[in-house]
């Protein structure tokens, strides 16, 4: 069985197991397949939004597919996110990134 397909059974038993949708985002950019990570990126923001993680790799899957608005805007609410859970780690490293984009444009 694959990493994707045990990922996916978890899912089912869980759907709403962030940790598991995650790395099955995580598995999906690895085989180039940004479109179904963003998705799986996108449930966890709408299902767990406090699942701060998520914002910086949804935010760079954006990125790499040229879709700067939405990476920009994702950091932005990531940025949010993490300030509100106290996460100042995660908070410096989505201000960095965001800066680090809207230099490059």
């Amino acid at each position: 069985m694959s990493r994707i397909d045990a990922l996916k059974d978890f899912l089912e038993e869980d759907p709403n197991d962030s940790f598991s949708r995650y790395a099955l985002a995580m598995e999906y950019l690895k085989l180039g397949k940004h479109d179904a990570g963003i998705e799986e990126f996108n449930t966890i923001v709408k299902n767990s939004p406090d699942y701060v993680a998520t914002y910086y790799q949804l935010a760079k899957a954006y990125e790499r597919g040229g879709r700067f608005a939405e990476a920009a805007d994702t950091y932005r609410k990531g940025v949010e996110i993490a300030t509100q859970a106290a996460d100042l780690h995660t908070r410096d490293e989505l201000r960095e990134a965001l800066t680090m984009l809207e230099g490059s444009l």
